[in-house]
């Protein structure tokens, strides 16, 4: 009589190191409210603005005209990480003032990135998403702090980092309590120099595979090219990213940061129409101003 072989036992999958931020131990998409829309949902959202906020007119200008082409949130920077200390560094407070001045006027939210976690309770007080950025991916004091918050965090990739390193960013803030965080593909360092970042559109799918959490995609820093913008905008939506982040500026040519990857008005307002007419051949839709009141946008 031959010997017969039992099959050797599958081995158990090793359980990953970011335990909240896992479809493991959450199977279905997080949404994240915000207002009158969720970020997660059908609705593909779109975050515009411009890198640093300015002396006005430039902040309220720019805000209204990303308004009425149907962006959801407007962006802007009042703290700068830059990487010369003589480079603009941003407007702090009066830049946060600003920023709530230009959600007045439009009635939009503000996203705003945070440096540091002495500055959180300043930010929040003002924001209503924190943003951190790509330099503060894993500076673990403040997305600890950042975990005992109540509103929605706006978490970029570092610049070297795999997304299991991403992930377990995101962890720090969900195991802080803060079940709100909102993922942002922004572009990694590689060997490659024709753009800024080379923009890793395959992360959006393994997040998604991995975790529960939205993804939203910034082509803008990514790229470092306005002319590269709506193309990956359009690989983003096709590839299932969440939403966008784009720079706009009133100005480009004469911007205090990034200007020469801001769209000015006119081209953002372009690019979103056809992400309009793009996103129910992806499950998804864009309420534009238009929407609601076309009038307004007849106007502007």
């Amino acid at each position: 009589m031959e010997p017969t072989c039992s099959p050797a036992p599958k081995p158990q999958a090793k359980a990953p190191a970011y335990k909240l931020t896992s479809r493991v131990t959450h199977p279905q998409n997080s949404l994240i409210p915000l207002g009158s829309f969720v970020i997660g949902g059908p609705e593909f959202i779109i975050m515009a603005g411009p890198c640093s906020v300015e002396a006005d007119p430039q902040m309220l200008g720019t805000a209204w005209d990303v308004k009425v082409a149907g962006a959801h949130i407007i962006r802007g920077g009042a703290f700068k990480p830059r990487s010369s200390p003589y480079s603009f560094q941003g407007l702090a407070e009066e830049g946060l003032k600003k920023l709530a001045s230009a959600r007045e006027l439009t009635g939009l939210a503000i996203v705003t990135e945070v440096m540091d976690s002495t500055d959180v309770d300043l930010v929040s007080s003002y924001a209503d998403i924190l943003q951190v950025g790509a330099r503060n991916a894993q500076n673990f004091s403040l997305l600890k702090r950042l975990g005992q918050l109540n509103k929605p965090i706006l978490l970029k990739r570092g610049l070297m980092n795999t997304v299991e390193e991403f992930l377990c960013s995101a962890e720090y803030i969900l195991a802080g309590g803060n079940p709100n965080v909102i993922l942002c593909e922004r572009g990694i360092r590689t060997f490659e120099t024709s753009t800024r970042n080379t923009l890793d559109l395959s992360s959006v799918l393994a997040i998604k595979e991995k975790s529960h959490l939205p993804v939203i995609v910034d082509p803008s820093h990514a790229s470092g090219k306005a002319h590269y913008v709506a193309p990956l905008s359009k690989a983003a939506l096709a590839v299932g990213a969440d939403g966008l982040m784009i720079e706009v500026h009133c100005d480009p040519a004469n911007a205090l940061c990034d200007g020469e990857e801001s769209l000015n008005p006119e081209q953002f307002k372009e690019l979103m129409l056809t992400l309009k007419d793009l996103a129910p051949h992806f499950g998804r839709q864009i309420s534009t101003i238009a929407n609601h009141n076309p009038q307004l946008a007849e106007n502007a």
